[in-house]
């Protein structure tokens, strides 16, 4: 799928212009139209009682929000593209989902949702949600962290983790869709600690020289599309595994197929892309 059509989803927190600005590289590989979305939470609305506050303080909000996509829009323009805006009142994950379904979306582009302590233990993060139930790519962008550091250029250089699943190959495919936006792919397969435990040094071996045939073919595949592309194989645990590679081999973002668990398996057990959403410094792309 190609990148036509891209909501960019900005509570105004995380993701200014210069995040969208950042994204300007997918012109290349096809985007020409950026639908903006800001949703109001209810609660922001009803700080004090009285149906007349309430009115007053979603214009004010709906004002705000407006003058900021108008100004955002006339840039957009000037680039040739196209340019629509939503400033809507609700629960962020439907009015997210119904958008993108409304306008046609190729692409989601969404901050991470923060949630508290007791949040992360009862109760599943907007992000997440909308992560397993979206039917399309979501990229948790994260431009800029406490840090300073700046995530200006985040497809340059994608790092693809692959677990061989159906949605990892739909990954794979995802990066050969933009490649003109890319410039190098790293390619890596995490095996874990508990896949090698108790197997003999011949079954390591073997799982290791299967793996990395695969690596290989993947790596091949790329190569042929035009795309420079290398590969690691990494034996440890997982979500730690990820992060290190993705520094030591200087990747921009994080690219994972969307494994889609159970909500209540995710919830408490966890998985990979949840860990990697919620704690990387890295924009992560995940793709069902």
């Amino acid at each position: 799928m190609k990148f036509k059509k891209m909501l960019f989803v900005t509570n105004f927190d995380e993701l200014w212009f210069d995040a969208l600005e950042s994204l300007m590289e997918l012109r290349k590989a096809g985007l020409n139209h950026v639908v903006f979305l800001h949703v109001i939470q209810r609660e922001k609305v009803a700080m004090h009682r009285g149906a007349g506050y309430l009115k007053e303080e979603d214009v004010r909000l709906r004002q705000m929000a407006d003058v900021r996509f108008i100004d955002w829009a006339e840039s957009v323009f000037e680039k040739g593209m196209e340019c629509g805006a939503y400033v809507v009142v609700g629960d962020p994950l439907p009015k997210i989902l119904s958008t993108a379904e409304t306008e046609g979306i190729d692409l989601i582009v969404t901050e991470a949702y923060k949630r508290t302590k007791l949040e992360k233990l009862f109760a599943s993060s907007t992000t997440m949600e909308l992560l397993r139930r979206s039917k399309i790519p979501v990229l948790v962008h994260k431009y800029m962290l406490p840090s300073g550091k700046v995530n200006d250029r985040p497809f340059d250089t994608p790092l693809l983790v692959t677990d061989w699943s159906p949605p990892c190959e739909r990954a794979l495919e995802q990066i050969i869709d933009i490649k003109k936006a890319v410039k190098k792919v790293v390619v890596i397969h995490v095996v874990s600690d508990e896949v090698l435990k108790g197997q003999s040094k011949n079954d390591r071996m073997k799982i290791q020289k299967e793996n990395k045939k695969r690596l290989e073919d993947i790596c091949t595949t790329f190569k042929d599309e035009g795309i420079e592309a290398d590969f690691h194989l990494c034996i440890g645990k997982v979500v730690p595994q990820i992060e290190t590679a993705a520094r030591e081999h200087n990747a921009t973002m994080i690219v994972m197929g969307a494994t889609g668990k159970g909500a209540w398996r995710a919830r408490w057990l966890g998985n990979v892309s949840q860990e990697i959403t919620e704690t990387s410094e890295f924009p992560t792309l995940l793709v069902p």
